[in-house]
């Protein structure tokens, strides 16, 4: 097996079915429905993302009290609570599970995990805040990742290609390698980018058209701010805690004399 650790970028929700054998697949959609779901498994929270409205309401009945979140090309859907995080963060009804839609993000996160079984690619969601926390665990763990922009309407937006290449460049700092010159490319081109751009893409336009202001603030101004890595199997999002560090064996006694003698005494 190669030793050598890639890391390739693409986008769209269809993209998702090309990379089910790679070790990780990370699914970003910084506006908003990755933002939103890495906000609400930070206030522990059961997430649900689904494809659709009709797949919302779907789950919906099968929970007690749920919580429906989310946006279809901007709108909060009829029958939703509420649409981005900058609602979700002021809520203090943590104990409300939480189905999300949205017009792609939702449908990429769905579209990555077609195996539960165990033996395909396992799914991350990333947004800015929890970029860091979602690096060191790729890094520890995967040698072949793959970065998935949600994309809207045949456009890969500019905050999720900003999203992606900060991301893929810290993971360049971990010792892997871009899998191809147009994900070299993009990281080269994003990744020293100010965060003031994501306000001068279409999404953001979105956001201002349907009065939505708050979320966009939110994504702005919460920049690798919570050490939360997300996961997502089995229909549900859930926080991944960090792995235990292995404890060194010690060497049993052996008795000499009524004395206890340690062969080889490991130092911990």
């Amino acid at each position: 097996m190669s030793s050598k650790m890639t890391v390739k970028i693409d986008a769209f929700p269809e993209s998702a079915f090309r990379y089910l054998g790679y070790d990780a697949i990370v699914c970003v959609d910084v506006i908003c429905a990755t933002t939103t779901a890495v906000t609400a498994v930070a206030q522990d929270r059961q997430v649900f993302p689904v494809a659709s409205v009709e797949d919302a309401f779907a789950v919906a009945g099968r929970l007690e009290n749920p919580l429906l979140a989310g946006e279809v090309k901007g709108i909060q859907p009829a029958g939703f609570e509420i649409a981005g995080p900058a609602a979700l963060a002021a809520r203090a009804d943590t104990d409300r599970p939480m189905v999300l839609a949205s017009s792609s993000g939702t449908q990429l996160i769905v579209n990555s995990n077609q195996r539960d079984s165990g033996d395909g690619a396992a799914v991350y969601v990333a947004c800015l805040r929890n970029m860091n926390a979602t690096v060191r665990a790729l890094a520890s763990r995967y040698r072949r990742v793959v970065l998935l922009g949600a994309g809207t309407q045949g456009e890969f937006r500019c905050e999720d290609q900003m999203g992606t290449a900060w991301i893929g460049n810290k993971l360049l700092d971990h010792g892997f390698e871009p899998e191809d010159e147009s994900t070299a490319q993009l990281i080269e081109r994003w990744s020293h980018a100010d965060v003031s751009l994501v306000g001068w893409g279409n999404s953001a336009d979105e956001l201002r058209r349907t009065n939505q202001l708050d979320d966009l603030a939110f994504v702005m101004e919460h920049v690798d701010d919570l050490d939360v890595v997300c996961r997502y199997q089995q229909e549900e999002l859930f926080r991944e805690r960090p792995r235990p560090a292995a404890v060194p064996a010690v060497a049993a006694p052996s008795y000499v004399g009524g004395l206890a003698v340690v062969q080889n005494p490991v130092q911990v």
